[in-house]
């Protein structure tokens, strides 16, 4: 026991909380690929990190310690936490590659940049110099003679550096890098040093338990919080980059709640829970498709409600995050069925009739009777409605073998049925159509008799929303709208370049400038789905394409804008790229600090749109009207939109815009992003 104690408090292993006992560090300076052949991903921060616990912007910190174990399991592997004694190890040991990435509130600095590379920024903050009570109030010059207390290894040194560079009153004391906040701190109330330099936020969070001390000039208007990874480690910065933009984008959408329609009214957004198939939501291209999804957007268009997709992988899954309140309906071709009912689903009323479908490979002919399936084992989804199907008909004396898998789809099992890995599925008889509308090498070997009907599912108490889906179904479902939309997913007479066969998917590229997209969102710290997601919207991936007001390239660069910015040939897809993603960039760098990561994101998609000045008016427009300006969606936006009216024009700095066109701008946008992310994720 004590030798493994000695091994942790050497840095050379981490404790952990887990029943496996000890983890045993290795050497390790690969990148995502090496580090998944350890099914490890090693998370280095401070030991006081792990000893002590305090709110950092209104978040404790053992809530980023979660993230960044969230972080790990996405990826598909176990969180194990290395510490460093002090701030200065930190890029050694990483760099030594006894660590994988960085997790803590760790500071962006040039010093750093040379070693290390670092994700999209946490957040931007202000570091603030911490003097007793009596000496607030005075610039930095004329506070006097002033010793600084800042550790070694830590961004506040590399600040304090600068001030006494420029300031002669100041004096710099190096002091161990394994102080934490809470002890400098209690340095000054004991008279070891006159002052230390800290983030804004994080002083905030301390000051209640120092009341002596208060917050005095700021030393570093911007100084970005970010996790680190080795400079040879792209693939897992662009990991990392994917789960903080995603999960901050997912997070800014509302909290859970069971709302039925005058709730759904008021919040402006239709919630609805679906699954990645053909039938009902996929993407392809930078298009969110499906006939699910094509319903459900008309209904919500005719009342004026914004949709939110939130993807599910199954059945259960999808009914557990009903009852959840995360969202409030399920469009995603269910099937209404007896033992569902008794599960707690309930339905609209159905706007699909289907037949069930026993699937087999091209050279297998169609059954003669259905006693053929004996000794046969059909394959089919966990939580689906085939299983009911398939257990009544061994219930009337049919020895079918039933194999139930894990997280696939009929898709999925139809391909495996096609390629001979399984011997037969069983699906509906409109996602058949469509798969066999681009494929031949599957056979209908049965159809069952008795229709299925689908329907959207609800919770109990939501008899408002019931009512006005099923009025919506009863009036479309004779009309020109459902027959064309059903005739254009399930009987239309498929090309090489067909919706399905297009698909977005796991391991198929979006683009032909997915990697040149990697490259530049990288540089900046951006997701590059996101940018992917932005592209789209600017030129459908048509680099030759020039807009009304001269924009050019891929992502419709103001050329005068571009030269500035270092571009010259829009036309060409790396400049193009390039001058889009640096502007945005740079866009987003203009809003405040203390903004969240999704709405800067958002304000600065609106700002490429519409331009900063106008963005800025309507932060100020919402503030008139009582509303948030640091959050873009039901505040801001909101402003946005009346800027296009001459009354709110009139009183704006930079006049007219046409303030929908913008709003619209972000509402796409997020919503391909977030149809990208849940069509690339691996199934």
């Amino acid at each position: 026991m004590w030798f493994w104690l000695w091994l942790c408090l050497l840095g050379l292993t981490a404790c952990s909380d887990s029943v496996e006992g000890p983890f045993r560090n290795y050497t390790e300076t690969g990148d995502l690929a090496d580090i998944q052949e350890h099914g490890v991903l090693r998370l280095l921060a401070p030991r006081f990190d792990a000893e002590e616990e305090f709110v950092w912007e209104g978040v404790p910190t053992s809530e980023y310690r979660l993230e960044a174990e969230a972080l790990a399991e996405s990826l598909g592997l176990k969180p194990r936490w290395v510490y460093a004694d002090d701030y200065a190890e930190l890029s050694v040991m990483l760099n030594a590659g006894q660590a994988d990435l960085i997790v803590t509130h760790y500071s962006r600095t040039d010093q750093r940049r040379e070693r290390l590379s670092f994700c999209t920024p946490l957040a931007v903050v202000r570091e603030v110099l911490v003097l007793p009570a009596d000496r607030v109030g005075m610039s930095v010059a004329d506070l006097g003679p002033l010793i600084i207390a800042a550790p070694r290894g830590t961004a506040y040194l590399e600040t304090a550096q600068n001030l006494a560079r420029r300031h002669d009153n100041i004096e710099v004391d190096w002091v161990s890098g394994a102080l934490s906040e809470d002890e400098l701190l209690r340095g000054i109330t004991r008279g070891q040093y006159d002052a230390v330099i800290m983030d804004e936020p994080l002083f905030n969070a301390l000051s209640i338990d120092y009341p002596e001390l208060r917050s005095g000039p700021v030393v570093q208007p911007r100084r970005a919080i970010a996790w680190a990874v080795r400079k040879g480690n792209p693939d897992l910065r662009e990991a990392v980059n994917r789960y903080i933009v995603a999960h901050r984008i997912k997070a800014s959408e509302q909290e859970p709640e069971q709302r039925d329609w005058p709730a759904i009214l008021n919040s402006g957004v239709l919630r609805v829970i679906t699954s990645n198939n053909p039938a009902s939501y996929f993407m392809w291209r930078g298009e969110l498709m499906g006939f699910d999804y094509d319903l459900i957007r008309d209904f919500a268009q005719r009342y004026d409600l914004r949709l939110s997709m939130v993807v599910r992988d199954g059945p259960e899954q999808m009914l557990a995050a009903l009852e959840n309140g995360e969202g409030d309906v399920i469009a995603a071709s269910m099937t209404v069925t007896p033992a569902r009912r008794g599960k707690g689903w309930h339905y609209s009323q159905p706007y699909l009739e289907v037949h069930e479908q026993i699937i087999g490979p091209a050279s297998a002919p169609p059954f003669k009777d259905l006693s053929e399936l004996a000794g046969r084992t059909v394959t089919v989804a966990a939580g689906s409605a085939f299983l009911e199907t398939l257990r009544a008909l061994q219930n009337d004396g049919i020895g079918v073998e039933i194999e139930v898998r894990q997280n696939v789809s009929s898709e999925i099992l139809m391909d495996r049925v096609a390629k001979g890995e399984l011997d037969l599925t069983i699906a509906d008889s409109h996602l058949v159509s469509m798969e066999k509308g681009y494929r031949d090498d599957l056979n209908v070997l049965w159809t069952l008799r008795q229709p299925r009907r689908i329907a959207w599912g609800l919770r109990e108490r939501q008899p408002q929303l019931r009512h006005q889906l099923n009025d919506y179904i009863k009036r479309v479902r004779e009309g020109r709208f459902y027959r064309t939309t059903f005739e254009r997913y399930f009987q239309g007479q498929p090309t090489p370049s067909s919706l399905t066969a297009e698909r977005v998917e796991p391991g198929k590229p979006i683009s032909a400038y997915d990697d040149l997209v990697r490259e530049q969102a990288l540089k900046h710290g951006f997701d590059w789905l996101m940018v992917t997601a932005q592209m789209y919207q600017e030129s459908h991936f048509d680099p030759e394409v020039r807009s009304f007001s001269g924009a050019e390239g891929l992502m419709q660069v103001m050329p005068l804008t571009a030269r500035q910015l270092g571009y010259e040939n829009l036309a060409d897809p790396v400049q193009g790229i390039g001058a889009g993603v640096a502007y945005l960039n740079w866009l987003e760098g203009r809003f405040p600090a203390h903004l969240d990561l999704a709405e800067k994101t958002y304000f600065g998609l609106a700002a490429y749109n519409a331009g900063y000045g106008h963005v800025e008016d309507a932060r100020r427009l919402a503030q008139r009207l009582g509303k948030d300006p640091d959050r873009w969606f039901g505040n801001v936006e909101e402003a946005m939109a009346l800027l296009s009216h001459p009354r709110y024009a009139r009183q704006a700095r930079y006049g007219y815009v046409r303030g929908q066109e913008t709003v619209q701008y972000v509402r796409d946008i997020r919503a391909r992003y977030l149809g990208y992310l849940s069509a690339t994720e691996k199934q």
